[in-house]
């Protein structure tokens, strides 16, 4: 299904994590064999959060870093913003949820003011939309002056030694281990698929600053299958 465009790929992406949120985090875990949360630790510590920030998370999904970002700075203002309301059920019911604002909104319209947020952030959320530069142009408009936004994402791996291995574990392990823990093997196998179709890192760090942002940097992790990024909306 990574062949739709437009509004129907944002449907059917919809429609799919509405069927998986129930098992969506146990999947993530046992997909990265529990370094999803070592990613997403990352992400906050390069992002400076200051006392009594903003913070919008956006693609939030169930709130894995809209909740971190809440148990690190108990001060700050956190909004959880996704287009899945089954998804934003789940995550209320998490330890920790009722701290933390929830939105269902399209990321690449979101129904926030100009210049509201301190910090932007995003989990999984750029391989899955039809226009990432739209997508982060908003995560731009939305950030103060000297504000921080960062995501972190699937990229493709490099053509190595390890290929073969990965595109075991993407293409056989990932959707096994969907259809018996989450009974759905289309949507494990959309994600591996999204994962090799998306923007290489490097490609994703200059629609970065295309998109406005100075500083950008990124990293990548699971043997080059994922890529964190930041940049700085500069004063």
């Amino acid at each position: 299904m990574t062949e739709l465009r437009g509004d129907e790929r944002a449907a059917y992406v919809q429609r799919m994590f509405g069927r998986i949120a129930q098992r969506y985090d146990l999947m993530n875990r046992l997909m990265t064999v529990g370094q999803d949360v070592r990613w997403r630790r990352e992400l906050i510590r390069n992002l400076e959060i200051a006392p009594n920030s903003v913070v919008l998370d956006l693609g939030s999904g169930t709130g894995d870093i809209a909740l971190e970002i809440k148990r690190r700075y108990p001060d700050a203002m956190v909004v959880a913003s996704d287009f899945t309301a089954e998804m934003l059920l789940v995550g209320k019911e998490r330890p920790g949820g009722g701290q933390i604002s929830w939105v269902m909104a399209d990321a690449m319209h979101l129904p926030f003011a100009s210049e509201c947020a301190d910090v932007v952030t995003s989990g999984f959320l750029l391989r899955n939309v039809p226009d990432v530069s739209q997508t982060l142009g908003e995560y731009f408009r939305a950030l103060k002056p000297g504000g921080r936004g960062a995501s972190i994402d699937t990229t493709p791996p490099h053509d190595n030694w390890l290929r073969p291995f990965l595109n075991f574990h993407l293409h056989t392990v990932i959707p096994a281990l969907g259809r018996l823990i989450a009974g759905d093997s289309e949507a494990y196998t959309y994600l591996p698929d999204s994962t090799e179709q998306f923007l290489p890192a490097e490609t994703l760090a200059e629609r970065f600053r295309q998109a406005g942002f100075q500083g950008v940097s990124f990293v990548r992790r699971m043997f080059g299958t994922i890529g964190i990024h930041w940049g700085k909306k500069t004063a």
